[in-house]
């Protein structure tokens, strides 16, 4: 009777299983069997199809990303500072950023420090402002969106949300004032934060002692 009891219980799990062996001339059960995990569910799913996809949207956002810093100058053209200049830059961050050769030492700080995007961000809009052409500003706006503003750029600047939702709202018909705020609010955040750093980093103690041994050899 027990054995009886057992061989019955097996059946309806033997019967589960003959599906999945099927013959091999039944039509579509091979191609169903290749394609499972693209209708995968779960949310811990692993399935290759998936993590195909992934690789390929993060390989071409580091290609774009990478296209986009090579079109970008390392610095601003300018005729190196004199010490006179160098030293005025530890006064005030608004001297600083002044003269084109006080923003080349800034960027060269900031990009030991992986933040050159925010002085990025800031050039980019004071070009933006000084555009007169519509679709010139309308093009403009729509790539410094992308490159510092997209949740999706690698460039991403730190903004709050209310100054991000401005700008998404006014992307429909972008002006060349149209990330004021943001600029403002990144300026701050390198003022703040970075700008302390510079005045005592190795970079411009370096900088200044090289100015000094030049006006006395001069």
């Amino acid at each position: 009777m027990g054995s009886e009891w057992m061989e019955m219980r097996k059946r309806p799990v033997c019967a589960a299983q003959e599906p999945a062996a099927c013959a091999p001339g039944q039509p579509g059960v091979e191609n169903q069997g290749s394609n499972a995990c693209c209708f995968c569910w779960c949310c811990c799913c692993s399935c290759s199809c998936l993590t195909v996809r992934n690789q390929e949207e993060q390989r071409l956002r580091r290609t774009s990303y990478e296209v986009r810093t090579e079109d970008l100058p390392t610095c601003e053209e300018s005729p190196g500072p004199t010490l006179e200049e160098a030293s005025a830059w530890a006064q005030s961050f608004d001297k600083l950023m002044l003269t084109p050769a006080g923003r080349n030492a800034f960027r060269e700080f900031l990009r030991t420090e992986f933040s050159e995007e925010n002085m990025l961000f800031w050039m980019a809009c004071e070009e933006l402002k000084k555009e007169a052409n519509k679709a010139m500003i309308e093009e403009k706006a729509r790539v410094i969106y992308e490159d510092y503003i997209s949740i999706l750029s690698p460039k991403e600047v730190s903004l709050d949300s209310r100054v991000r939702e401005t700008i998404n709202r006014s992307m429909a018909e972008p002006s060349r004032n149209i990330f004021d705020d943001a600029q403002l609010q990144i300026y701050t955040l390198m003022h703040r934060d970075s700008y302390p750093r510079f005045t005592n980093s190795a970079l411009y103690k370096d900088l200044l002692r090289s100015l000094s041994e030049k006006a006395v050899e001069a």
